[in-house]
């Protein structure tokens, strides 16, 4: 069997069952786990599984992003009422991190030009962010993801290991008190995990229309989140409960 037929035929594996292990893989492919083991490593970077411990899932069925021209149309005043709100919680010298949402766009257009330092995997905020002699502006690289604007994949994933930031902002497509935050896809959803982790404050830009909502992939749980902007629309019984859970909320 050729790699190319090896190759297709794992993948058709992983789709056809939604998960495989790697031990089984061997089998049927009559080669090493070891050889598995790069051939997954490969296919994931191509985007066409994803790596689990100890084998592979199908990333078939995955929602498609939506482009960034209807995201920055879709509920916009509320995003950027959000958005403006959200930069009052910036300092000057602060490190902070924004995601490839269009609301992290907003901030960016809306910020004042004073010392940071600002690490993203949008193309839309390093642009805007750009002409602002004050701020560093650091990008991850990655797989370029069309729809979105953005960097995503192992690559972009890896260089956020090599940092530390004060406070990351990001977006998601849902946000549910017992599932959490979710992303409709999931090379977004696993930078926005690596996001989460690699900060000392979180804070979560969703309007009232995301909640209640769950996505595709998990993000993270409610009780990693430190602070969430939102909007005036959101029900005083789901601000109750997220005050509950000791969750800050600030609405706009």
């Amino acid at each position: 069997m050729l790699v190319a037929e090896r190759y297709d035929k794992i993948v058709q594996l992983v789709n056809e069952r939604g998960s495989i292990r790697v031990t089984e893989l061997s089998e049927l492919c009559q080669v090493t786990e070891e050889t598995i083991r790069r051939d997954l490593d490969r296919l994931e970077q191509a985007g066409r599984l994803r790596r689990s411990h100890g084998g592979a899932v199908s990333v078939k069925d995955q929602q498609p992003e939506i482009p960034f021209f209807e995201r920055e149309i879709t509920h916009a005043d509320e995003k950027r009422l959000i958005a403006e709100a959200a930069v009052k919680l910036i300092q000057p010298k602060d490190r902070i991190l924004l995601d490839a949402s269009s609301t992290a766009w907003y901030m960016a257009a809306s910020m004042p030009d004073i010392p940071l330092t600002v690490l993203t995997n949008s193309i839309k905020v390093a642009m805007e962010l750009s002409g602002k002699e004050k701020i560093e502006v650091i990008s991850t690289g990655g797989i370029l993801a069309s729809r979105s604007l953005s960097y995503v994949g192992p690559l972009a994933e890896r260089s956020l290991d090599a940092y530390h930031v004060d406070k990351a902002f990001i977006s998601c497509k849902g946000v549910h008190l017992e599932r959490g935050v979710s992303e409709s896809n999931e090379l977004q959803a696993r930078i926005k995990q690596k996001m989460v982790g690699m900060a000392d404050q979180v804070i979560l830009l969703a309007d009232s229309s995301k909640f209640g909502v769950i996505a595709f992939t998990n993000v993270a749980e409610l009780g990693d989140i430190d602070t969430i902007v939102t909007d005036k629309r959101l029900s005083g019984e789901l601000l109750s409960q997220l005050e509950d859970r000791q969750i800050a909320v600030t609405i706009v």
